[in-house]
């Protein structure tokens, strides 16, 4: 099957992962056994119940399994400057996620950063350190410390010294 868009033999590793024989998914997800080798050599094409019932097995939901199957399995991005508030960044961009890596000089401050879904928010500090703010909160965080946060809070940071940081904003509601 040349131009495939899926990739069953994942179907192997997720297998071998779990301890597990062709008979023993089998048995479990009521897939034959002769239709699970077919898919792990990317013999056939995989109905969608056959998706759900294999997927059940692992942990797994359809979407999650057909995903894992699609022919890329990674994904590459370069990075591109910006500035927010005081603080230079370089950033990478995927569909479920933002890395943010910045350098800011003491003094420096975002209020109201940008760039904000409905993500999750991770700041950690690898050099110095920085005042991080939330509604009724204040954190002092040095070097090697972090926060993880609801980006829809308000919020805004200070670098009390020269700092560098990673921020990573992970969508709440999509996988890739």
């Amino acid at each position: 099957m040349e131009n495939r868009i899926y990739d069953f033999t994942i179907l192997r590793e997720l297998r071998k992962r779990d301890g597990m024989n062709i008979a023993d998914l089998s048995e479990k997800s009521g897939v034959s056994a002769s239709v699970i080798s077919k898919l792990e050599r990317n013999q056939t094409v995989c109905e969608l119940e056959t998706v759900f019932r294999l997927a059940k097995v692992f942990g797994l939901t359809a979407s999650d399994l057909i995903a894992l199957c699609e022919d890329r399995t990674a994904q590459t991005a370069a990075s591109k400057p910006y500035t927010s508030g005081d603080f230079r960044f370089e950033r990478v961009v995927y569909g479920n996620l933002r890395a943010m890596y910045g350098r800011a000089k003491a003094g420096a401050k975002v209020h109201k950063p940008e760039l904000h879904r409905n993500d999750y928010e991770m700041c950690w500090v690898l050099k110095r350190r920085l005042q991080f703010y939330l509604p009724k909160e204040k954190y002092e965080l040095k070097a090697g410390e972090s926060i993880q946060f609801d980006a829809l809070l308000e919020h805004s940071y200070e670098a009390l010294e020269d700092c560098e940081i990673v921020l990573l904003h992970l969508r709440k509601d999509k996988r890739f």
